[in-house]
């Protein structure tokens, strides 16, 4: 066997050394092209909670997957570091400029509200939701499909997620008058509609129906779409919670999409229902890392991190959890005698901010937008509210009525001038000021931070970046987010692994998870300007040789 051929069996059985030297000229992955790539996303996941972990568990499968490819020790995902621009950036190669997507509930001044039928003369300005409000029962984690045995059943969750979702709740286009489903907002093409093109298979994993906007704009990119809805209920658990609010209720969420990648790799539908042969591109996310850094406590287990970088208990046992579950993956991969030709890659959407305990201090943002509101009022008495819509995570997203310069301005200042007292990591008063803010990019700023003209659509009128450890939130529930532009929101993990790498190389240039797209085609053997992002933003292939 070549070296190439037997790098997943490596990563299964020689763990490779992560001081190995870097190789300083950049080049793309030699070799034929692989068949199959695997593409993993562990939300929540930090570079250092990698290296933590595997310096501590040196035959642990994620040590062995690192040992037995490529490692990029300066990776950073989206900013802002939410969900929805992490994973589109992954599959499109753009940020959220070129893909139109900011967050996962965000506003468009040029589409009409949900349920708006009669388009003449409406007042554009609309809300773009793209979390479980769109499902047609975000109680079930079905998401209406209707199944019954819930949640034992939920494999059989076949039916496409553009029909789970509720057309009344999307907003409408001005020029058809029609509803805009997740795939037809973004605003380029990803890598399924590549693979599709040229005749390739493809399926993903994740979180909610409107994943559908993977799907890219035909619709047609991902051919085996499994998305049940986090945010439903969780039964057995407590009552009323859903399977974010209990981290072994998000373990057994993520070993639902597990389950259905086991059967891909098998060579059937997620259902197993199917044989339909082992995807070319396919992958899910893990959202039970995510849940132990933010819940305060689960299982009787302290979430978060116990002191600066150092995992908590719960994440300690959840980390044991996730590398269970690549292992089982990659496991399967060999057993089905697929090793030689396919290449697991893992990364992450989003980290988590903050990482240190005794930096938190969560800020309700309510009273910040309802007095900012006021505010401007109180100068504009004829005037409506200023805020059109809001997302405060660990960061600041405002959407404007008015967005002229002076109302930016305007907005900038106010948040600035705020002062008051959050909670600590023990929820005792915390002071703070400028609003939690460290910097804010209002109106015509914000617009180039992102890279598209002022006035674009879709683009934040405020983006502010939170100080450290401010988290918006009310109440006590959360210990940490993200969405911001911290090192703790955007230094990911990036793993290359499995056929056409090297193994035991430790890269140290930056490198962005954006560039994960075009090495997706690239290590297939497809065209990575075959994507619109890659030609607007040239964004390149991942150095692996």
């Amino acid at each position: 066997m070549t070296r190439r051929s037997i790098r997943l069996a490596a990563a299964l059985g020689v763990v490779g050394t992560l001081a190995g030297a870097t190789v300083a000229q950049a080049s793309g992955p030699a070799g034929p092209a692989a068949k199959h790539v695997l593409l993993i996303s562990v939300d929540g996941l930090h570079q250092s909670d990698l290296t933590w972990y595997i310096q501590r568990h040196p035959q642990s499968a994620l040590a062995r997957l690192v040992g037995g490819g490529v490692q990029y020790a300066h990776a950073r995902t989206t900013t802002p570091s939410d969900s929805f621009p992490g994973m589109t950036a992954q599959l499109t190669g753009g940020g959220p400029g070129t893909t139109g997507v900011y967050y996962d509930d965000t506003y468009n001044h040029a589409l009409l509200p949900a349920g708006t039928t009669d388009c003449k003369g409406a007042k554009p300005g609309a809300e773009v939701d793209l979390t479980e409000d769109l499902d047609r029962n975000k109680a079930s984690i079905d998401a209406g499909q209707g199944l019954t045995g819930l949640p034992g059943s939920i494999l059989r969750m076949t039916e496409q997620p553009q029909n789970l979702l509720d057309p009344g709740k999307l907003p409408v286009d001005p020029k058809t008058c029609k509803p805009v489903a997740p795939h037809s907002y973004l605003q380029v093409n990803t890598v399924f509609e590549v693979a599709r093109k040229a005749g390739l298979r493809t399926a993903w994993s994740d979180k909610h129906a409107a994943y559908d906007i993977l799907s890219g704009p035909s619709g047609t990119g991902i051919q085996d779409l499994f998305a049940p809805e986090i945010n439903s209920n969780a039964p057995g658990y407590p009552a009323g919670g859903d399977w974010t609010t209990d981290n072994k209720a998000t373990e057994q969420y993520d070993h639902y999409k597990t389950q259905a990648v086991l059967n891909e790799i098998d060579g059937y539908d997620h259902s197993r229902a199917h044989k339909v042969g082992t995807p070319a591109v396919f992958g899910l996310n893990f959202q039970s890392v995510s849940t132990a850094q933010k819940l305060p406590t689960s299982e009787g287990l302290k979430g978060g991190y116990q002191s600066r970088g150092v995992p908590g208990p719960l994440l300690r046992k959840n980390l044991d959890f996730v590398n269970g579950e690549v292992g089982a993956l990659v496991q399967e991969i060999q057993a089905k005698h697929l090793g030689s030709s396919t290449t697991v890659i893992l990364s992450a959407k989003h980290g988590q901010s903050p990482t240190d305990p005794a930096a938190l201090n969560r800020v309700d943002d309510g009273p910040l937008l309802d007095g900012l509101n006021a505010a401007w009022k109180k100068l504009h008495p004829k005037a409506g509210d200023l805020v059109a819509h809001s997302v405060d995570d660990d960061g600041m997203l405002l959407w404007l009525n008015d967005r002229s310069q002076a109302a930016t301005d305007f907005a900038k200042k106010y948040l600035l001038a705020q002062s008051g007292k959050g909670t600590d990591i023990n929820g005792k008063p915390k002071a703070f000021s400028r609003g939690g803010l460290s910097t804010v990019y209002a109106g015509a700023d914000a617009a180039r931070y992102f890279g598209v003209k002022a006035g674009d659509a879709r683009v934040p009128d405020l983006f502010g970046i939170a100080r450290y450890g401010v988290v918006y939130t009310g109440g006590t529930k959360k210990i940490a987010e993200h969405g911001g532009a911290h090192a703790d929101d955007l230094d990911v993990p990036l793993v290359i692994s499995g056929a056409r790498t090297p193994s035991g190389v430790r890269k140290a240039q930056p490198v962005r998870t954006a560039q994960i797209a075009p090495t997706i085609l690239a290590l297939l053997g497809l065209d990575p300007n075959a994507l619109q992002a890659v030609q607007r933003e040239h964004t390149e292939a991942l150095p692996v040789r």
